[in-house]
């Protein structure tokens, strides 16, 4: 798949709500995903599939999402971005939430192999 037909593949699961599916079927084996800073018990970058998805499994686990918007894609030829606006409740506490990131992805080989992560202010 080129870099357009992931990204278009991508921002459809997630506006279904699928994004452990985006993860399954759009990402290496040996994914690295950074986050723009330490999230808790979390390294600010992690290698792997099992490592990613157990990162987005927890945050699932912890949070019940309200609404995601995504926004893009935005393409160059091996990249692709997204903007996601999220509202959600974390579980333990009832507090509800708003955020946006930026998402960067970085397609090899028919796969995304790199996933980067920009915080709004």
């Amino acid at each position: 798949m080129t870099t357009a037909e992931i990204a278009k593949q991508y921002v459809a699961f997630c506006r279904d709500g699928r994004f452990l599916q985006a993860l399954e079927e759009l990402y290496a084996g040996d994914i690295v995903s950074v986050e723009a800073m330490d999230l808790g018990s979390l390294p600010r970058e992690l290698q792997g599939k099992n490592a990613v998805r157990d990162k987005n499994t927890g945050w699932f686990d912890a949070n019940d999402l309200h609404t995601a918007t995504i926004t893009g894609p935005f393409l160059s030829p091996e990249r692709f971005a997204v903007i996601f606006s999220l509202d959600w409740t974390v579980k333990s506490t009832g507090e509800r939430r708003q955020f946006e990131e930026v998402a960067v992805y970085t397609v090899t080989g028919g796969k995304v192999a790199r996933e980067e992560f920009l915080y709004g202010s």
